[in-house]
C-alpha cells in the first residue's frame, strides 16, 4: 500500500518506454561507477510496483547501505534517469538539437577553437532560422557577438553592428508578439472551456471585449507562422463560441492550409494539426459541407497511421480524443449509432488506462454522446448510465453548458424510461440547479415547460399536442445563435418530431441527414 512518500521517482521511471529503459541501464554502467549495481537494483524495484510503496522498498533493501539515507540515494537516481534521458534524446527534436549545438558552441568557444565555434553558430542559426525558433537566435546572437569582442570585431564595419542590432530587435518583437498571442488566446479558451458558446449579450459583450484587441485587427499583426496559427484559432473558435459556423470554418480552413503550407514548423507538434483539422470536420459537418468533410477524414486517418508509430502517452491520448470525438458527431449526425456504440468499449478502456489525462470536458464530452448513441439505439437504461456518469462525477459542473444540458438529457431518458414516479423529483431537482445557476435561458424554459406539462397527462392526444408545440418552440429557437449550441449536444428537434410522428428518433435523424 502506497505511503505519504514522495513518488515523483516511481512516476518518472514509469514514464520510461522499453528503449529508454534499456538506455538507461547502458548509461547507468558507463557513468556511475560504482554506484551503478545501487542504481540499477533500485531503478528495478520501483519500476516493478504498480503503485508507489516506499515502505516495501525499504524493507527489501534494509540490509543495503543506501537506505541509511534514501532521501539522497532517490534524489541521485532521480537525476540519473534524468541525465540518460536527456542523452537518450539530444537529437529527438529540432529543439533538442538546438541545445546540444548551442552547447558544443559553447565547449568549442571555451577552448578557444574560435574559427570552429564560429562554424558551429552559423549551421545552428541555419536550423533555428529555418524552424522559427526565436529563443535560440537571440542565444546564438549573444555568442556572436562574444565571439566579435574576442576577435576585436575583426572585419566589422560600423553597419554590421547596427544591422544586428535590428535583427535582435526583430526576434525579440516576435518573441513579444507570440506572448501576445498566446495571452489572448489562454483568456479567451479559459472563458470558452468553462462556459461554453455564448447564451446571452452580456457573454457575448465579455468575448466582444478579448476579441476586439488590436493585435487581431489584422492577419498582418501576426509576426511569425505560429502567431498567424494562434491568429487564425482565436478567430475560429470566437465565432465558434457566437454560433458563426459559416466565419469559424473559414478560419479553420485557413489554419488547416497554414500549417500544411510550413510542415516544418507544426511536425514536432502534431496534436496541433490533429485538432485543427478535426475541428474542421466537426464544424464542416454542422455546415452540411459532407463532401469536405469526407476529404478531411481522409487526412486524418492518413495522417493517425503517419504518428502511431512513437507516439507518447499524451499525444496518444490527444489523438483517441481528437478522433473518437469527430466520429461520435458523425455518427449521431447521420443516426449510424451502432458505429458508435462499437467505440464504447474503447472510450472505457482509455478513460481507465489514463485516469486524469483527459480534460474535463472532453470526458464529460464522452459521456454524453455516448449516452446520446444508446439513446438512438433505444436502450435507455444504458444511455442513463453513461449520462449519469457525467452527472455524478466531480468538477464536471465547471464546463456549465454541457452539464445543463445533461440534465434535460437526464429528464428525457427517465420519459422514455416511464419512470413516472421519478421524474416529477428529477423535474424539481433540474429547476432549482438551473435557477440557482442562473442558466434557465430560452431552450431550458421551453424543455421544463414541456416535461412539467407532459407530467400532467396521461392522455395521448394532449402528449401528442405538446409534442407539436415543443417541436415549433424548438424550430424557432435553432434560429437564435444564442440558443444554437443546445442543438448540437443532441438533436431535440428531431426526438420532439418522432414522437409528433410516433416513429423511431433514428428514422427522423437519417431522413434529415439525408441518408434515406
Amino acid at each position: 500500500m502506497s505511503n505519504t512518500a514522495s513518488n515523483h521517482l516511481f512516476k518518472l521511471i514509469k514514464s520510461l518506454n522499453k528503449s529508454e529503459k534499456r538506455y538507461f541501464s547502458l548509461y547507468a554502467s558507463r557513468h556511475t561507477l560504482g554506484e551503478k549495481n545501487n542504481y540499477a537494483i533500485l531503478f528495478e524495484a520501483i519500476d516493478k510496483q504498480t503503485e508507489y510503496d516506499e515502505t516495501a522498498i525499504l524493507k527489501q533493501f534494509k540490509n543495503e547501505a543506501f537506505v541509511n539515507k534514501f532521501s539522497i540515494t532517490k534524489a541521485r537516481l532521480y537525476d540519473v534517469v534524468l541525465n540518460s534521458l536527456t542523452a537518450f534524446h539530444s537529437t529527438s527534436s529540432i529543439d533538442a538539437q538546438l541545445k546540444r549545438d548551442l552547447h558544443c558552441a559553447e565547449i568549442l568557444y571555451k577552448k578557444t577553437l574560435y574559427e570552429q565555434c564560429g562554424k558551429m553558430l552559423s549551421s545552428t542559426k541555419k536550423v533555428a532560422t529555418r524552424f522559427e525558433r526565436h529563443s535560440s537566435l537571440l542565444e546564438i546572437s549573444l555568442w556572436e557577438k562574444k565571439l566579435m569582442e574576442t576577435e576585436n570585431y575583426s572585419g566589422k564595419k560600423d553597419d554590421d553592428i547596427l544591422q544586428m542590432l535590428v535583427a535582435d530587435d526583430l526576434i525579440s518583437e516576435k518573441i513579444k508578439n507570440f506572448n501576445e498571442y498566446w495571452n489572448i488566446k489562454s483568456r479567451f479558451f479559459t472563458i470558452l472551456n468553462k462556459q461554453g458558446k455564448v447564451r446571452n449579450n452580456e457573454e457575448l459583450l465579455h468575448f466582444k471585449k478579448i476579441i476586439d484587441n488590436t493585435l487581431l485587427k489584422g492577419e498582418h499583426k501576426a509576426l511569425s507562422t505560429e502567431t498567424r496559427y494562434l491568429f487564425f484559432h482565436i478567430y475560429s473558435a470566437y465565432y465558434f463560441g457566437i454560433g458563426d459556423y459559416k466565419k469559424s470554418y473559414e478560419n479553420l480552413v485557413k489554419n488547416v492550409q497554414l500549417i500544411e503550407e510550413y510542415p516544418d514548423i507544426f511536425k514536432e507538434e502534431p496534436n496541433i494539426y490533429f485538432s485543427v483539422l478535426t475541428n474542421e470536420i466537426y464544424v464542416g459537418s454542422q455546415l452540411k459541407k459532407y463532401k469536405e468533410v469526407y476529404a478531411s477524414l481522409k487526412k486524418l486517418r492518413l495522417a493517425l497511421v503517419q504518428f502511431e508509430n512513437g507516439k507518447n502517452e499524451d499525444l496518444e491520448v490527444k489523438l483517441f480524443s481528437s478522433a473518437t470525438s469527430i466520429e461520435l458527431s458523425i455518427y449521431m449526425q447521420t443516426g449510424e449509432f451502432e458505429k458508435g456504440l462499437e467505440l464504447a468499449p474503447k472510450i472505457e478502456e482509455k478513460l481507465a488506462k489514463y485516469p486524469g489525462k483527459f480534460t474535463k470536458l472532453r470526458e464529460a464530452y464522452f459521456y454524453f454522446n455516448m449516452s446520446a448513441m444508446f439513446f438512438g439505439a433505444e436502450k435507455y437504461s444504458q444511455a442513463l448510465k453513461w449520462i449519469n456518469k457525467l452527472l455524478n462525477s466531480p468538477n464536471f459542473e465547471e464546463s456549465e453548458n454541457i452539464y445543463c444540458f445533461a440534465q434535460i438529457m437526464s429528464l428525457i431518458i427517465h420519459i422514455e424510461l416511464k419512470h413516472d414516479d421519478f421524474v416529477p423529483t428529477a423535474f424539481k431537482s433540474v429547476f432549482r440547479y438551473l435557477s440557482s445557476r442562473n442558466k434557465v435561458y430560452k431552450f431550458e424554459t421551453v424543455m421544463l415547460d414541456f416535461i412539467g406539462k407532459i407530467l400532467k397527462t396521461t392522455k395521448r392526444e394532449e402528449q401528442n399536442k405538446y409534442y407539436k408545440e415543443l417541436k415549433n418552440a424548438l424550430v424557432e429557437l435553432k434560429d437564435d445563435s444564442f440558443e444554437r449550441a443546445a442543438f448540437e449536444y443532441f438533436d431535440f428537434i428531431s426526438w420532439a418530431e418522432s414522437k409528433v410522428q410516433r416513429v423511431s428518433f433514428r428514422v427522423i435523424v437519417e431522413e434529415s441527414a439525408g441518408m434515406k
